[in-house]
Order: structure tokens, then sequence, then C-alpha cells
């Protein structure tokens, strides 16, 4: 088997491309690999069996754990359900892909990117993005493409083209730039309370890499002699659009200019002019110059009518400047916020509703040890913030089985989440792990934006201090040739029928997570830019609603969430603390009910419901860590005797021992004459011996009285016969 090799220098880098030897039966391969990450990227085109009206493209990506080395923890040993970070990048790959194959196309399309090998300094997401427009073009599907991806980050003042795993968790940025000839087709970014102006800066330096990475691709499918396959769309019959835009125009418009109807009533209205228009047309059936409406189904009905509704639409707000509910193009909805809705038992809760929108958001304090352990591919190995985000079929006044969260609700979550992070409090601050939940309980466009508002008060209302209020919006557009109208807070309608959901989260300082996908083939820098300016002013407005609900972390806790005492000690000391086989900490957490926690760096963290146990535990884990110098004076307490001496209770968990020699100025003849155990004495650290033992004597120290300890009572001694 041969293949071709090519390479493309790109940012002081190799990217090394195999063509043609990997999966033949594949439509189209490629195994792009860059320093030690290597991905194998297929896509595969099947003629679909059944009709339908969408694209039924799949996108896959695999990690497998033997390609950083390890082996999959649990008892089948083996990979099962891929984990979240491998369902996110799936995503990654889908939502610039999706918009650049025809809309006509009906063929099963699948890509898989499959992750064989890791290297912590090269990332795989943004290569396996690059690696399927690759592999589509190498199959000859139709594809409005080369399409490419990176990532840049920010280091001081220095945006850094894709960055290593350790220079991400370093910098201030980390943003997904993808983009095709015709412009950008996704952003997915999380950044440190941002300017708008640097974020936009970040988006154009990560395009014009775009743009190399294209030039390449377009260089290499000439290279191998492969022309790309230009879509052209097939002829459409055009007789049932052109049926329905004469006889239903007018009454579409009709609904669509009554302002006050809410999301239902206009729903219903819409429903009720289509089931009319289909029963006109079955009435059709002996006119000859309709006959051939009478073979179009329901489904195809249905399909020209939501054309004509989003023509009609999108007219009205390029000709009249008026959305659907009659507001402004950069007009907010109804904003209503409230929090601590739950009883207490609920550690922070909060209602947010935009709209139509509606999302409940919980917020439940754990322990370091509630934290997730993540079994992937990416260097960091537990989350101590999760977002979960559900999205229920009765939020959109619909029923359907409930299953476990899908692709969809994990990348919300995931987005709430990241715009989340930047205000969290640090470990020692505020050691709990967070768990938030974001229940959508109405739909109606923008309900990830909505977690993010909802969960931001409801850390506040469980008493996270947290750095800032976040909020966010989503931004929509219009793009009618050189017509171009930017929406804010798009609604359903306008997001289902408009080229472009832009999420913008972030606090009044910055910006903290961006999400933009499109469905158009691309946007130039200069409108991103605007639709990213525009959202600051709408993001304002809702944190100023938000504020009116709570604009600070309550000042006590649940009193059903864990107390939690969080301090660092010397991580020399850490086998102290634990002791022989775990001993010493499992003797403190029985002695005090608690549980205890010691990362490697030091930091301990103590958790109980009882404050009092807390205070008590870190009272004696200071104490076996706190350094004892020669010369210091203690009070303690007899917790043992020997022949040979008494042992003391200096600092809590820390003894020392008074050897008998030690115990008076006179000679003692039994320990027991001097101190009994339980006895309160003061005692003076005598010295530390070469293993670290405390030898501490009476002699010379003065006692509570005031004067050393007594003289020993001498033993009676028996009278002789």
């Amino acid at each position: 088997m041969e293949g071709q090799n090519k390479s493309i220098t790109f940012d002081g880098r190799e990217i090394r491309l195999t063509t043609g030897l990997y999966a033949p039966q594949a439509s189209g391969s490629v195994m792009i690999e860059c320093g030690d990450t290597s991905l194998l990227v297929t896509a595969t085109k099947t003629v679909k069996k059944e009709a339908s009206d969408f694209l039924p493209l799949i996108c896959d990506y695999e990690e497998k754990l033997y390609a950083a080395g390890r082996i999959p923890g649990g008892f089948m040993r083996r990979e099962g359900r891929p984990p979240e970070r491998a369902t996110l990048i799936s995503r990654l790959i889908d939502r610039p892909m999706r918009p650049l194959f025809p809309s006509w196309i009906r063929d099963e399309i699948q890509i898989v990117a499959s992750c064989l090998s890791l290297d912590e300094r090269v990332p795989a997401d943004v290569l396996a993005v690059t690696g399927a427009s690759l592999a589509t073009l190498l199959g000859e599907i139709p594809f409005y493409g080369p399409m490419a991806a990176v990532r840049v980050g920010l280091i001081g003042d220095d945006f850094i083209l894709n960055p290593s795993y350790r220079e991400i968790e370093k910098g201030d940025l980390d943003i997904v730039v993808a983009g095709s000839p015709d412009g950008i087709v996704m952003i997915e970014a999380g950044a440190n309370q941002l300017s708008e102006q640097d974020t936009i800066e970040a988006i154009d330096f990560g395009y014009e890499a775009v743009t190399e990475l294209i030039k390449s691709q377009e260089d290499l499918l000439k290279d191998l002699g492969i022309k790309q396959v230009k879509p052209l769309a097939p002829e459409e019959d055009k007789t049932l659009l052109s049926y329905l835009e004469k006889n239903c125009t007018k009454a579409i418009e009709l609904v669509l200019k009554k302002y006050d109807l809410s999301k239902e009533e206009r729903d219903l209205e819409l429903e009720q002019i289509k089931t009319e228009t289909q029963s006109k047309i079955d009435s059709l059936k002996d006119d000859n110059q309709v006959k051939v409406l009478t073979s179009e189904n329901e489904k195809l009905i249905h399909s020209d009518f939501k054309k004509l509704t989003k023509k009609l639409m999108r007219s009205q707000i390029i000709n009249d400047g008026k959305r659907v509910d009659g507001r402004e193009l950069d007009e907010v909805r109804k904003i209503t916020a409230s929090a601590g809705i739950l009883p207490k038992r609920v550690h922070g809760s909060a209602l947010f509703q935009r709209g139509l929108t509606q999302v409940l958001s919980t917020t439940t304090l754990g322990t370091p040890s509630d934290a997730q352990e993540m079994d992937d591919l990416n260097p960091s190995t537990e989350k101590t913030y999760l977002h979960h985000y559900n999205f229920p079929p009765y939020s959109v006044g619909e029923t359907r089985p409930m299953r476990t969260p899908g692709r969809r609700e994990i990348g919300h979550g995931a987005l709430a989440e990241r715009a989340i992070i930047p205000v969290l409090p640090g470990k020692e601050t505020f050691p709990y792990v967070l768990r938030v939940v974001s229940e959508v309980l109405s739909s109606n466009g923008s309900t990830s934006m909505g977690s993010v508002c909802g969960s931001t008060l409801s850390l506040l209302d469980a008493g996270v201090p947290l750095k800032a209020l976040v909020s966010g919006t989503a931004m929509g557009l219009i793009k009618e040739e050189s017509e171009i109208r930017i929406l804010t807070d798009i609604q359903g309608i306008e997001d289902f029928l408009g080229d472009m959901d832009f999420k913008v989260a972030g606090t009044e300082k910055g910006i903290t997570a961006l999400q933009m996908d499109m469905k158009i083939t691309g946007l130039p820098v200069s409108i991103i830019s605007e639709a990213i300016k525009k959202a600051r002013p709408a993001r304002l407005h809702i944190l100023e609603k938000m504020q009116e609900a709570i604009d600070k972390p309550q000042e006590s806790l649940s009193p059903h969430a864990p107390r939690l005492l969080s301090f660092r000690i010397d991580p020399e000391l850490i086998g102290t603390v634990i002791g022989p086989g775990g001993r010493t900490i499992k003797g403190i957490t029985e002695r005090t009910n608690t549980k205890i926690d010691i990362e490697d760096g030091g930091i301990v963290t103590i958790a109980s419901h009882d404050g009092a146990a807390a205070e008590e535990a870190q009272k004696i884990i200071e104490g076996l860590t706190r350094k004892v110098h020669e010369g210091e004076i203690f009070s303690g307490v007899v917790t043992r005797i020997i022949p040979i001496g008494a042992f003391v209770e200096i600092l809590p968990g820390k003894e020392g021992m008074v050897h008998i020699s030690q115990l008076s100025e006179a000679r003692v003849e039994r320990v027991e004459d001097v101190v009994r155990q339980g006895d309160e004495v003061t005692v003076r650290v005598r010295e530390i011996d070469s293993r670290g033992r405390i030898n501490l004597t009476l002699r010379g120290v003065a006692q509570n009285g005031g004067m050393p300890y007594p003289e020993p009572t001498p033993t009676p001694v028996a009278p002789l016969n």
C-alpha cells in the first residue's frame, strides 16, 4: 500500500498529511499530524434510502486512551460512552462543516476523526476540524470549502497561534476560529473578562491564519490532481412554491405584523393558514393546471410553506426594521429575575426569564471529593465546577420520551460553564466544588444565555463570592445580498429563519465566552465586530435587571450546605497528617466526624456540617504540622504514662515525652509520684532529637500556681516486721 505524503509549514510548525493510504473504502481520508499528535479523519457519503427534508450529516470525534499511553479505568477496561470533551469536539467539527454543505444534499454524510496519538503541546481539536475539510474535499463530496480552524491564545499582550494545553491554562483567552473562503463560519471562545476590542483583534488574527490553511488545502488538491466538486443545485419544481406565494403571502404578512401576538398564537395562526391551503390543494385534483400539486406530499408543502414564511419575515426586517414581536432591531425582551425561590435544602436557586425563555438554575455546594474525575485525553484530570443543562420537551410545548442528555444539552451546559469560570473564587478563598443545574422551563431563543444569567444569580444566592456578575445575550443576522441587519436578543423564529446565532457572555469589564454558528458560508470580520459591539449594551442592560434581584453573595450559607475550612500546610508534612497507612488522618476524621481532603500542593480542606467540629480538626492538623522549637513553653495534658516518663500533648495531635529524670529537681522513683494521666501541666521543649522526637521537661517551669511542679511525694515504705 502506498500513499502520498505532503506537508504544510504553518506558524513555524510542520503539519504532515498522508493521503491514499488509510481507510481506502471511505470516500476520502487523511492522516493529519503535528508534533506527536496524529488524527485519522475520514469522510463518507452514501445514498440515503429514505427521503428526508434535511441534511443527514453526522460528525464524530473519537479518542482512545492508548493515544496517551493509558489503559481505561473501570471494570471493562475499554472505552465506553464518549467523554464530554469528545462530544464537544464532535460539535466543534459539525458546526463549521454543516453550513458549507449545499442545503439540497440529502445523501448521508459521516465524518469521523479518530485521535490515534496525542502530544500535549498540540491539541487535537483544531486539527480534527481542518482534517474534516480535507477528507471531504479528497472524497469529492459537494462542499463550499476549503475550511480550516485555528486556536488563538493570549499571554500577556501577545496573541499565540495554536497554543499548547499548558499555554491555554496560563493565558487569558482560548478562542477557536473557523473560516471558509467567504469568511468566518464558527467561533468558540472562553476569555478572562477580555475587552470587546481585544476579542475582535484576536478573531481577526485567527482568520488571517485560517486563510493560510485554506490556501494550503487548495494547493494540496492541485498537487494531487483532484478537482474540487463545485456544488450545483438541482432544478427545482417551483410550482408549489409559486402557488403558495400567490395564495398565502398576504395572509402570512398579516400574521407577522400582528406584533402583540404571543408565540403560541402566531404559530397557531400560521398553522391554520397552512392547513387551509392544504385543503384547497387537495380539492384541486381534477384541475389539470394544478395536477402537479396533487402528487406533493404533506412534508413538501410544509417545507415550501416554511420557505415562504422565512422569506417574508426576513423581508419585513430588512424593509420595515420591525421584528415579528414589534421590537426594534437592538431591543431586548422584557426581563424578570428572582433569587432564592426554592427552600434552602437547595443551597442556591434563581429564576431568570427573558421574553418567553425561562430558566430555573440551582447551585449545590460540595466537598473536594465531589470533583469530577476526567477519564479522557485532556491533561487536566478533574473538574471542580460543573454546569449541567436540561431541555425537557414541555419547554417547547412538545411530548417526547425523556432521554439522557444529547449533544445539544452537553454543548449548552459547557458554554454556560465556560462563561462563569473566569469569575469563580479561588480554592483557598472558597474551596467548594460547585454544581449548577439549569432547567429550561420554557424556550423561545437563547436558553444557553438564560442559563448563564440564572446560574450567576443562583451562585450568589448560594453565597459564592463571585468576582463579578455575568450576563449573556444572543445576536442574530439577516443577510439579503448587500443588505445586512444585526438583531439583538433573538427569539426562536429569528434563530430558526435567520443566518447567525452569536452568543456573547461577559461581565461589565469584558467578555468571558463566545459561541457563533452560521447558516451561510461565512461573514467578514467587520460584521462579526459590529455584532460583538452591539451585544455590549444589551449585556449591561440585562446585568442591571439581574442586580435588582441580587447584587452580592448571601452572607451566610444554607444551613444544609457543608461547612468547609481551607488552609495550607507544608507539602513535606502531608505524610505526617496522613500517618502510616492513613491511620492519623482516619483517627482525626473519626474523632471530629469530618471529611478531610489534602492536595499535593498542601491545601487542606475540612468538610463538616458542624462548624465547631471542623475547627477542632483544623487545630489538630495545625498542631501536627506546626514546627516546635527548643525552649518553647506549652500547656498540655498528660495522655499516657510509661515507666520511664510521661507523654504530654503539647499541641492537638502532637506529643512530647517528659523523661522521669525531667519531672522534678529531686530524684523521682515512680512517674505517678509526680503526674498522673489527665493532669494539666506546663512544659518546656528541652530538645528535638535527630529523629524529630520532642523531649520535654518540667524542671524549672512555673505551673499554673506560679511555682515549679511540687517535689515528689515519697512512696511510703512498709515497716519491717
